[in-house]
């Protein structure tokens, strides 16, 4: 199969999820993931030779966000949950509760490539579609037509221009009840990404656009009742005991001049 320049990246989260569930588990357990290792293309997997702090970042993106999908499910019994771009992430499989519907989306030949490592379960369901046309949004509604929506989109929006992400923010507030998450960094965060990051894990021709350096700003571009729930430093709950010293120097450097965070926004109109 062949996948454009974003596309291919769906394969570094996944390598980072591996990589800390077979060395730092505490950060991140992900038994989906080790059960793929071996039915992946050779040479894209292994160690640490691309940089620890890069396949770390990964996991921790994750694990962030499995902490909000828990939450969510916690707080809205009768919620789904949404992944936009979701690659090869196996969310699903380490946050399943029993009662709670995800729809898993991407563009048609990556949920081609998924359904053949991670076949539809019965409450995950895969919706070919481009995350910024509403056709996965409306398919959803008519599935739920008033469920709260839980929408995740880690590591998406770096690709895209800040029009496109302000445009599918006003675009979902049509549609009910809706939070979204995802993981942004500022502009100095992207300018590290983009110099190092993206070279250390093989896709340093990777184009990058969006950058976030104040959260409340988005919301009151986008409207409507649009509100920044939370905004929270990207490794102030990811263990670091073990981790290489650049790694840790890293983390913190991130977390200090708040290059990296995590996003939880109401989408509510």
């Amino acid at each position: 199969m062949e996948l454009g320049e974003i596309e291919s990246t769906l394969f570094v989260p996944l390598n980072g999820r591996i990589y800390a569930s077979e060395h730092f588990p505490a950060i991140l357990y992900d038994r989906k993931a080790l059960l793929l290792k071996e039915k992946l293309p050779e040479g894209i997997f292994g160690n640490d030779r691309s940089g620890q702090y890069p396949l770390v970042a990964s996991a921790s993106r994750s694990a962030n966000m499995d902490r909000y999908v828990k939450d969510f499910m916690m707080r809205k019994p009768g919620g789904a949950v949404v992944q936009l771009g979701c690659g090869l992430e196996t969310a699903f499989h380490r946050n399943d509760d029993g009662r709670t519907i995800w729809y898993e989306v991407d563009l048609p030949d990556v949920i081609s490539y998924r359904q053949s490592l991670l076949p539809e379960q019965q409450r995950d369901i895969y919706l070919a579609s481009d995350a910024f046309c509403d056709e996965w949004i409306r398919s959803i509604r008519k599935d739920l037509p008033k469920a709260p929506l839980l929408i995740i989109a880690g590591g998406l929006f770096h690709y895209f221009e800040k029009d496109r992400i302000i445009g599918l923010m006003r675009m979902l507030q049509r549609f009910g009840d809706i939070e979204m998450v995802f993981d942004a960094v500022s502009r100095k965060g992207m300018a590290m990404m983009m110099r190092r990051y993206m070279k250390q894990v093989g896709h340093g021709d990777t184009v990058m656009f969006f950058y976030l350096d104040d959260a409340d700003e988005l919301a009151m571009q986008v409207g409507g009742s649009a509100c920044v729930l939370s905004e929270k430093p990207y490794y102030s709950r990811i263990p670091k005991r073990g981790l290489k010293l650049s790694s840790r120097i890293s983390m913190a450097v991130s977390d200090r001049f708040n290059m990296v965070k995590m996003i939880h926004m109401s989408l509510h109109t």
